[in-house]
């Protein structure tokens, strides 16, 4: 396993032969022709004889699945194709909701806005990269939704978005309609720079896990200042004052007042038992709520705390001992945490398996089948308020799904096809059918490429020398007075 906090750097432009072993490496692994059905795809889908494993109200053996516009219409045995249907034969495969990662960093072009503490004014829905191949790999993971947190480096990171994984659309498409918007904390090591200094210059602050509480504190002091401010002014306009000076508005504190106003989502990064008190703490102190806790490796210690709190937990597996706060974590920790741990990624080869993440807590736990499932499908619904459109199997929600040829939670699962929105976005049959035409256009490329580099360089026409000025007359051994005066300078 591996782990990333901000991978991702902004890429320049470059030279054809540059980037030619990247677009090579991305031809080898995403279909460009047969990544997602084109729009005029038949809007009526039937996948039918499949387990079809609903998360909400247990599974159907030999089901069916019935598709309109997107949106699941039916779900039960016997359903028949109407006329035009397409039909999607699913004999001994199963089907479960679309796997949701509740904290990933894929599919944007920058990461962290480390330059400041609080850096609450940045967004990420305006560095979507829709060309990231990432995007494709999670779809061939049975990844169809993905919380995109900003990075670590900050105590009030940017602003967070959730994502569909429609692959081969522009990033306008990307953002899922109407989820509520978030915003990233972080605690611990990372905001406090515990492993980042530039020789020479001073550390930022804060550099104590008391100077990251009071950051916080003091961002959320201010934003309560700024929030008062308008409250008095919208209160004068609606009493009828005339000729009133708005606010000046102050883009960094906005997002704050939101989260005052339980209109924007907090999700914190966070490892040790006293850092998450401190933020409930501080919570508490300005009356916000924590939506989830991001990795949380010590959340096992204070579960009673978070239950109370009504906190969301988004951790991993078995991560562990990668840096000093994770030596604590167990691979019990999802199944302490009141059984409402969730399984994040953090990575973008995690996300492509994150239902075996999720298998792992039956063992380490004792979990059901059921809330293993939970884990990466209905609890990060909850958890990022998606829940009314995605995270079941249930009439009138998204027809996001994936479509295994074994149990779901089998180290020998695969996924067979995923869909987002009743379209077919990932199909494993058509990816392997592609792969031979792919390799053939990549053998075309890479001749090219090395015809380039075997080709002489051209000689440059030998350039004109300047005609040169005729040379004054040499000195007799013997000069005159006046070319000694010439000589010495006096002229």
């Amino acid at each position: 396993m591996r782990i990333s906090f901000s991978m991702n750097a902004r890429r320049a432009p470059i030279a054809f032969v540059l980037l030619l072993p990247r677009f090579l490496s991305a031809l080898c692994l995403a279909p460009s022709g047969e990544a997602a059905t084109p729009p005029d795809a038949a809007p009526v889908i039937l996948i039918q004889n499949t387990t079809v494993m609903t998360v909400s109200h247990g599974t159907i053996e030999h089901g069916s699945i019935l598709i309109k516009d997107g949106k699941i219409a039916e779900v039960g045995q016997s359903i028949k194709a109407p006329t035009g249907a397409q039909v999607i034969e699913a004999s001994g495969q199963f089907v479960i909701p679309g796997i949701i990662d509740c904290h990933s960093h894929i599919a944007a072009e920058a990461i962290n806005e480390g330059s400041v503490s609080v850096s609450s004014m940045v967004n990420m829905e305006e560095v979507l990269d829709p060309e990231d191949i990432d995007i494709y790999r999670d779809l061939a993971g049975g990844v169809t939704s993905a919380n995109i947190l900003h990075g670590s480096a900050n105590s009030i990171g940017g602003q967070t978005l959730v994502i569909k994984l429609r692959w081969g659309q522009p990033a306008a498409k990307l953002p899922f309609e109407g989820a509520v918007p978030g915003i990233k904390f972080a605690l611990g090591e990372n905001p406090k720079r515990s492993n980042f200094s530039i020789p020479g210059q001073p550390r930022r602050y804060p550099a104590t896990r008391m100077g990251v509480a009071e950051t916080i504190r003091g961002a959320f002091s201010e934003a309560r200042d700024y929030k008062k401010t308008w409250d008095d002014y919208h209160k004068r306009v609606a009493a009828g004052e005339k000729n009133l000076i708005p606010p000046r508005r102050d883009l960094k504190l906005e997002p704050l007042v939101e989260v005052l106003e339980g209109k924007r989502y907090v999700h914190s990064h966070c490892y040790r038992e006293d850092e998450i008190l401190m933020l409930l703490l501080v919570a508490k102190e300005f009356g916000f709520t924590v939506r989830t806790l991001q990795h949380v490796l010590e959340g096992y210690k204070v579960a009673d705390e978070l239950a109370a709190a009504g906190v969301g937990a988004s951790t991993f597996s078995d991560w562990w001992a990668y840096k000093v706060e994770a030596y604590d974590a167990i691979p019990y920790n999802a199944a302490l945490m009141t059984r409402r741990g969730v399984l994040n990624s953090d990575d973008a080869e995690e996300a492509t398996h994150l239902n075996q993440e999720a298998a792992k807590s039956m063992k380490y736990g004792g979990l059901t089948h059921d809330e293993a499932l939970k884990l990466v499908t209905l609890n990060p619904a909850i958890q990022l308020g998606i829940d009314n459109r995605v995270g079941t199997i249930d009439v009138g929600k998204d027809a996001d799904l994936a479509i295994y040829n074994h149990d779901p939670l089998s180290a020998y699962a695969v996924v067979q096809k995923t869909l987002i929105d009743g379209r077919v976005y990932f199909d494993r049959d058509k990816d392997l059918a592609s792969r031979a035409e792919i390799e053939k256009e990549k053998k075309t490329l890479t001749d090219k490429l090395k015809k380039e580099e075997k080709k002489p360089e051209e000689k440059k026409p030998e350039e004109k020398k300047p005609e040169q000025s005729p040379k004054p007359p040499a000195l007799s051994a013997a000069p005159t007075a006046q070319a000694r005066a010439v000589q010495g300078g006096a002229l």
